[in-house]
């Protein structure tokens, strides 16, 4: 038996056949790998059972190479079954019996895998099983797993039939499932031999989501297949309908196994970065760039597919949404992963819309919702529902300290000119601010004392900086002179006085 994926021979070398010689083939080059035995099952004498070539079977599960025999059901024994046993066939080392598939009943059977899972066709209940063998942690040497789902048929096929150009074409023909013609290939191939057709076999998986009642167990599941992303955000969608109070856990275990996956993939992404910016050397030329997988759902999906529309829903406890969305941001933070702010801008809209601001207003006062100036910009649009919210935005930016220009253009739009001053003198910076800014500001508010005041900082400014109190041309502050002087009259501008 020969398995392509992985290049490696299977040889029987007894009459029994029960005795297994691999080789590896790599690079025009034969390996000698561990002889191993598989167990036959105990029969009286003289009767003796010897291995058959199609109770055997080779595949890669999980990037390991695995011998699979299919254990027939023995009549001398009380076994309920029939049963898989894989074989883990390591390139250097011995090969080791690893895992038990119970079939839990008896009869023809034959194997293929697909996407990782072992599915074991029965042919007498034309149904399949299929089973995960990493679903479980293993807690021995060899671990037993029963099948994942219940059994199900493959999906009908109709096979189209078309007859001469002069005869009408014919009706599809439904296909013969589980045949006794068919021939099964590894890894996914099914061959009907009377019907003369050869099938790959696939995974539908949006029917796990009612099969698989455990949302902790179907995630896992999930998780590890190739086409997963859409079914994923359904079941995340679908857990946040019905019952409130008994999903909020489970809404947790759901967040926090999307989150490792999310950060495992975020972690390997920063370590190729940080090696490719370390310049070429012999360490880091094996650095592949890490796949971005289906399984990697991050923030943007969760908010797209899934958040979004549920703050939205009718008929649903603003509670709950609230409690929701802080257990996503809840995880992210569990996983050290940077929230988004579109996320915390989700929460702050829902708690305005449902006018939760005392709830808010805590959020933002014991740092629940992170700092950021799109946070702090979002705050600010509030102001006239909630007026607290101009000076909750305030104090973010002065917090974030990199926000400096954008608390003086908030000030300024308020018509606060002094605060907006006290705070660049308060700041180190009213050397470097534009005079023409302020002077445009303090004019439009029509209080003529504010223009003295606003125009006096700036002239003794120019006397301190320059030793003249006049203003440069680079500055554009002629018409604010002009202003001044029809208001103050000319000799006012050269008596500078202190703030």
């Amino acid at each position: 038996m020969y398995c392509p994926e992985a290049a490696v021979l299977l040889l029987s070398t007894t009459v029994q056949g029960n005795v297994l010689q691999p080789f590896a083939f790599k690079s025009g080059t034969m390996a000698k790998m561990s002889k191993f035995e598989i167990e036959l099952p105990v029969v009286p004498k003289p009767a003796k059972l010897s291995l058959s070539e199609r109770d055997i079977a080779v595949s890669s599960i999980y990037g390991e190479l695995y011998v699979m025999y299919l254990k027939h059901h023995s009549r001398t024994t009380n076994s309920p079954g029939a049963e898989v046993v894989l074989y883990h066939l390591p390139r250097e080392g011995a090969c080791k019996k690893t895992h038990v598939l119970k079939l839990n009943t008896t009869g023809k059977f034959a194997l293929n895998v697909v996407d990782n899972l072992v599915v074991v066709h029965h042919q007498s209940s034309q149904t399949s099983i299929i089973f995960d063998i990493k679903l479980q942690e293993p807690d021995c040497a060899v671990n037993v797993h029963q099948p994942v789902l219940p059994a199900r048929s493959i999906h009908p096929y109709r096979i189209p039939r078309t007859g001469p150009a002069a005869a009408p074409s014919q009706a599809p023909v439904a296909c013969e499932l589980y045949s006794s013609t068919w021939s099964v290939f590894q890894p996914d191939i099914i061959i009907s031999a009377s019907e003369g057709y050869l099938w790959y076999l696939k995974v539908k998986l949006q029917p796990t989501l009612n099969l698989l009642q455990d949302k902790g167990k179907l995630m896992d599941f999930l998780l590890r297949r190739r086409d997963c992303k859409m079914v994923i955000l359904s079941v995340c969608s679908q857990m946040l309908v019905g019952d409130e109070k008994g999903s909020l856990p489970v809404v947790a275990i759901v967040f926090d196994k999307l989150n490792q996956v999310y950060k495992e993939y975020l972690e390997a992404e920063q370590s190729y970065t940080a090696a490719m910016e370390s310049g070429p050397s012999r360490s880091n030329s094996s650095y592949k760039r890490p796949m971005r997988t289906q399984a990697v759902i991050d923030q943007s999906d969760m908010y797209t597919h899934v958040l979004s529309a549920f703050t939205e829903r009718k008929g649903v406890s603003h509670k709950f949404i609230i409690a929701v969305l802080m257990e996503y941001i809840r995880s992210l933070n569990q996983y050290q992963i940077t929230v988004q702010h579109y996320l915390y801008e989700l929460v702050i809209k829902t708690l305005v819309h449902h006018n939760l601001f005392y709830m808010l207003h805590q959020f933002l006062q014991y740092h629940v919702l992170s700092d950021s100036k799109p946070l702090a910009c979002l705050l600010l649009s509030l102001e006239t529902t909630y007026p607290p919210a101009h000076q909750l935005s305030l104090d973010m930016l002065k917090r974030l300290s990199t926000a400096n220009d954008e608390i003086v253009e908030v000030l300024l739009s308020k018509q606060q000119v002094l605060g907006a001053l006290r705070f660049v003198r308060s700041v180190g910076g009213h050397d470097n601010v534009s005079a023409r800014k302020f002077l445009d500001a303090a004019q439009q508010t029509s209080d003529p004392m504010l223009f003295y005041t606003i125009f006096r900082f700036f002239e003794q400014r120019n006397l301190r900086l320059r030793g003249n109190p006049g203003f440069n041309p680079g500055e554009h502050c002629e018409e604010h002179v002009a202003h001044f002087k029809q208001m103050f009259g000319e000799q006012a501008l050269m008596k500078p006085v202190a703030v």
